[in-house]
């Protein structure tokens, strides 16, 4: 039986306690922010706020303690959205055992420094705690709502560590939820945070009243400049056309649950960013911070994105969607060969 810490009862991170949960082997502590959520779930066994109708297991425990969260916890698994994450371990690494192991399930980049999920813990834990945690990004096509449900998911947990990859495997998998390893870290995380970006153009596409070949050509040239900009960091292709690349890609720019792409068809129909936003009560889209740190990223290596480019301008700098998509059509005819050699569009 292991102890684990799920850190953010969000839609996911309560979906993770759930698949934990029903394993029937697992101690799971969920910590949440809003004392409504551990009400909730302590009281009726169900996160009426963020992922209501799913009953949540008996063995998961709600508290919003980071130190009753987390202590003796044989795993800590971070579920909260990115701009979080750095205040929140900070917080609880007072907490941690240095012999636990770390799970990032948070898929975007922190805006300022640019850095994955798994960097950001890395930092926080050996500059306050003095030592290098071992840690793993779990990421993949993966609905709260239907990972909640039951139905059948596959998803990756990455790491160097092979030991803490096979352990998250053999407790996270049952039945319903099948996890692969893949040694790729970073490719892992860049897939799962970039493509939030190119779902938001996606749902771009189907508010301004676009087919599904404008769908199809975005998903294809989208995961190539992905592909370009994992590389350039140190992530591999072949990544890229697995569950955290190409499956998680389609799965966000063409299904009804997905929080980004709703923002894209929102902006398609003329809405403001702000309105949008206000209007998702706590839910977050990380795609549109991600864009920030992903145009850093590219300008820095010198990788061409201009999918990404257009969506930061009409998230951040206020351009017309249709003007955008347009821009996209008329750039300078390339060849498809070398489609996902960086630096290349």
């Amino acid at each position: 039986m292991s102890r684990i810490a799920v850190i953010g009862a969000g839609a996911w991170g309560t979906a993770i306690s759930i698949v934990l949960g029903r394993k029937g082997t697992h101690s799971v502590h969920l910590w949440a922010h809003e004392p409504a959520v551990r009400d909730s779930i302590t009281r009726r066994r169900v996160n009426e706020l963020f992922l209501p109708g799913h009953a949540i297991p008996e063995r998961v425990t709600a508290t919003s303690d980071l130190a009753e969260a987390t202590r003796s916890a044989d795993i800590v698994v971070s579920v909260m959205p990115s701009h979080h994450c750095r205040r929140v371990f900070q917080a609880l690494a007072p907490h941690v055992s240095s012999q636990a192991l770390f799970v990032s399930a948070t898929k975007g980049l922190e805006n300022d420094t640019l850095q994955t999920m798994t960097a950001v813990i890395t930092g926080v834990l050996s500059s306050g705690r003095g030592f290098q945690p071992r840690i793993g990004a779990l990421s993949g096509p993966s609905f709260a709502l239907e990972v909640a449900r039951g139905d059948p998911t596959a998803i990756a947990i990455a790491s160097a560590d092979v030991e803490l990859a096979e352990r998250v495997q053999h407790d996270f998998s049952d039945p319903a939820f099948r996890v692969y390893t893949n040694e790729d870290m970073i490719g892992v995380e860049l897939g799962g945070a970039l493509k939030n970006i190119v779902a938001i153009a996606a749902g771009i596409c189907d508010g301004l009243g676009l087919g599904h070949n404008s769908i199809a050509a975005l998903i294809t040239r989208g995961l190539a400049e992905i592909t370009r900009l994992a590389v350039a960091c140190g992530g591999r292709r072949e990544t890229m056309a697995g569950l955290a690349g190409l499956g998680d890609l389609v799965l966000t720019c063409t299904g009804g649950l997905s929080r980004n792409r709703s923002v894209g068809v929102e902006l398609g129909h003329g809405r403001k960013l702000s309105d949008i936003v206000a209007g998702m009560h706590g839910m977050v889209a990380e795609g549109v911070l991600t864009t920030n740190a992903a145009m850093g990223l590219a300008q820095k290596l010198g990788v061409e994105m201009p999918i990404t480019g257009q969506m930061h301008a009409i998230l951040h700098e206020g351009k017309s969607p249709r003007e955008a998509i347009h821009e996209l059509m008329t750039r300078p005819a390339t060849s498809e060969v070398g489609l996902f050699r960086v630096g290349k569009a």
